[in-house]
């Protein structure tokens, strides 16, 4: 009797217990229940607390009712070491190291969305591991001209590729319980004074071209963050922009995820307190050189903020919604009690980078089927300090700590064995720093020898060779593939054109192997019979590389921009609009987009130039057939869809990979369009002598245009084709539809 009025006391006292559980805290109620709960329980210091940072990369909980800090980290390729609290320098930890993934721009050559995921869900899991509750990525800006410092970060020229790829990026890093940060948004497509640099563009070029990509990232993705850019957009700071931010994100695209600065910004409290920002990361006020106790107080949403509203300058209300916002991050992630634990370093992860980096390298040029290397080879020359360098340190916050970095020469040397004899000649001496941020990586680069001595040890041990693997490009160094600057022009630094000639002047195998983000010029492709886009490949670099021109991996990758022959050939450049133009005061300088809507492929319709290697290039080891393009319909509503379809045969001897490019160009518009906008893609994988039908569907979307004098997306009825093929320059299937 006496254990039985015990266990009568437990379960009332149980049952009363449950019944007294915060709604806030009761994961049983909806989100925004809890939310309301939350915020009527706040007072106005913990609201104001948690709208800015505490740290460089952390923003307070709130000890009292239970929410725990929010930590954030970059970066799109792979989870940054840790820095100190209060400093841009690496705190020196030895549990900080990650895999590096490649780098976007080779993830947007695959042209396979599965991979997108697979990399955004690697990434998440080596975050959760960490403790991030917030990736500082994918990023997303479009690019418009070959010497944007950060353009190695991003997806290419394309706001469809760029769309397809980043969706399921952020929906592979969210299902880890991290959040993805959809960044910047938007038009940060140049690096130079980046911060006063207000950007003049159409409303057609806006919508057309620069935004597609993140309204999907947030009407598709359902990204549950927004990092905004540091440059100017209708003379308001992209920030805190009453068009960007406030109107198109905001209001027209329903986001409910937080909108937050990028680190270093320049702005206003007013700014930021009315058009949409929620959280402040990092800002020109930060006040450590002032010497204050704690320099976040003095960030707009800090201190400023609060005096604001206890004058009666400013009401609760923009405060409410933004920690209403705030508070929906934070069930989504840190009060998330049933996210993974997640992994750091493992063979998944790694398995994963080489999947990417096999997929996305491009070969570009392969005359007389040099490449694959031959099994007959047994002398081979590797020249070049890209072959040796660590690709994973500096270019900015994308900078990592990795567990382990295979080089070019390493990997080759592993693919090869000890039956090849393998040889290595410096060749040129570019960048010989092996630090960054406070990091010291196990690298010794240093050379004291002249170019003539380089390169007369190269070319004497050239002579002879089988092949001569010329692994160069950029590098992350200051003013090449890096943030904050931007290149001067595509002319290969440090000598290298020079050298490669010498190089190609006395063996005919040579293989030049680019490794770099962004279009190079190569004055020599004449000479060179094979050349590969090799991107910056991350921890499994070599090991990719190596399975590719061994031949172990059939390339599939496609270019995700133009390589234009020179400058020139690019709109931004052709127009004379870049850099831009600086105003009287020389405080801000304006960049007048007046290519509008003709970047990278639509240019060279446009303006009729041929380029070097064109959008949706490359090459395989064996060949496909594309044809017998059909439509299920001759014409489609504008409700309805239109499915194309064509077959795809491997008509040679290797097994690989294909990707159908689907084109659509619009016979007749009141307003003028481009030629042709790519529309749809498959990658199909095929044995040889296989052949498969591949579909590719479209709506209504895909024939519709921007039209800014009714602010509006339209489409109107009459003829289109459809054009496919597999590269914006090889498009010869074709057929006529209409649009009802």
């Amino acid at each position: 009797m006496k254990r039985l009025l015990i266990s009568c006391f437990l379960f009332i006292g149980m049952y009363a217990k449950a019944q007294t559980v915060p709604v806030y805290l009761d994961e049983t109620k909806p989100i925004e229940q809890r939310i309301d709960d939350a915020l009527s329980r706040m007072t106005l210091d913990e609201k104001i607390r948690v709208i800015h940072a505490q740290s460089k990369f952390s923003a307070a909980g709130v000890p009292r009712l239970g929410f725990p800090d929010l930590w954030t980290d970059d970066g799109p390729h792979g989870i940054r070491p840790n820095t100190l609290w209060d400093k841009w320098r690496d705190a020196g930890q030895t549990n900080d190291s990650c895999v590096a993934f490649p780098a976007l721009t080779c993830l947007a050559a695959t042209w396979n969305p599965v991979l997108a995921d697979h990399y955004g869900f690697a990434l998440g899991e080596e975050a959760r591991y960490r403790g991030k509750d917030v990736v500082l990525g994918p990023g997303m800006n479009i690019y418009r001209s070959p010497i944007g410092g950060r353009n190695f970060e991003y997806l290419g020229e394309d706001p469809y590729l760029t769309s397809r790829m980043v969706v399921p990026y952020i929906q592979g890093v969210q299902r880890t319980g991290v959040a993805a940060c959809a960044k910047h948004f938007a038009l940060n497509n140049e690096e130079a004074f980046r911060q006063r640099s207000n950007v003049i563009v159409s409303d057609r070029a806006l919508h057309e071209i620069y935004l597609p990509a993140f309204k999907a990232a947030v009407q598709e993705g359902k990204v549950w963050a927004v990092m905004c850019a540091y440059n100017w957009y209708n003379n308001q700071p992209c920030c805190a922009n009453e068009v960007l931010v406030k109107n198109i994100l905001k209001r027209d695209w329903k986001f409910d995820g937080v909108a937050i600065t990028d680190w270093g910004v320049r702005t206003t409290t007013d700014d930021v307190v009315k058009n949409g920002l929620d959280m402040e990361f990092g800002t020109h006020t930060d006040g450590l050189a002032k010497g204050m106790d704690n320099a976040y107080e003095l960030y707009y949403l800090a201190r400023p903020y609060k005096q604001g509203i206890l004058s009666g300058k400013y009401t609760t209300k923009e405060l409410d919604q933004k920690v209403r916002n705030v508070l929906r991050l934070y069930y989504r992630t840190t009060m998330n009690k049933h996210r993974a634990v997640g992994f750091m370093g493992s063979d998944a992860h790694y398995a994963t980078a080489r999947e990417i980096g096999q997929e996305g390298i491009v070969l570009l040029q392969n005359q007389h089927s040099l490449l694959p290397i031959s099994a007959k080879a047994k002398r081979i020359l590797v020249v070049g300090e890209n072959a040796i360098k660590p690709m994973t340190v500096g270019g900015g916050s994308s900078s990592l700590k990795v567990q382990r970095e295979v080089s070019p020469l390493s990997g080759l040397q592993a693919a090869l064995g000890k039956d090849v004899q393998i040889d290595y000649a410096r060749g040129y001496v570019g960048d010989t720093i092996v630090s960054y941020s406070g990091y010291r990586f196990n690298a010794d680069l240093h050379d004291d020898r002249t170019p003539e001595e380089l390169t007369r040890e190269a070319v004497q041990k050239a002579k002879g060779a089988d092949y001569v693997i010329f692994v160069g490009g950029l590098n992350k160094s200051d003013g090449q593939d890096a943030e904050g600057y931007d290149r001067k022009g595509l002319e290969l630094p440090y000598g290298q054109d020079k050298l490669i000639e010498a190089l190609a002047a006395v063996n005919k195998n040579m293989v030049y192997v680019n490794v770099s983000g962004n279009a190079v010029a190569m004055p020599w492709r004449n000479r060179v019979p094979a050349i590969v886009q090799a991107w910056f490949l991350g921890s499994e670099a070599g090991n990719a590389l190596a399975d590719v021109l061994t031949g172990k991996v059939n390339p599939s990758g496609k270019m995700p921009y133009t390589m234009p022959l020179k400058l020139q050939d690019v709109g931004a450049h052709a127009l004379g609009t870049y850099p831009g133009t600086w105003r009287a005061d020389k405080k801000i300088i304006d960049r007048e987009y007046k290519e509008g809507l003709y970047v990278g492929y639509r240019w060279v319709d446009h303006a009729k130039t041929t380029p070097m290697f064109a959008f949706g290039y490359g090459l395989s080891y064996t060949q496909f057939k594309i044809s017998n393009l059909r439509a299920d319909h001759a014409s489609m509503t504008k409700d309805g869809t239109i499915t194309f379809t064509v077959n795809v045969k491997n008509v040679g001897r290797r097994a690989g990979a294909e990707v159908v490019q689907l084109y659509i160009h619009d016979s007749k518009s009141s307003l003028e369009r481009p030629y042709k906008e790519l529309k749809g893609f498959k990658k199909v994988f095929l044995q040889p002598g296989e052949s498969q039908d591949v579909s590719i569907t479209i709506d209504n979307k895909a024939l519709s245009f921007y039209d800014d004098t009714k602010q509006a997306w339209v489409s109107e009825p009459g003829e289109f084709i459809a054009l496919v093929g597999n590269a914006s320059n090889n498009l010869r299937n074709a057929v006529k539809f209409n649009l009802q």
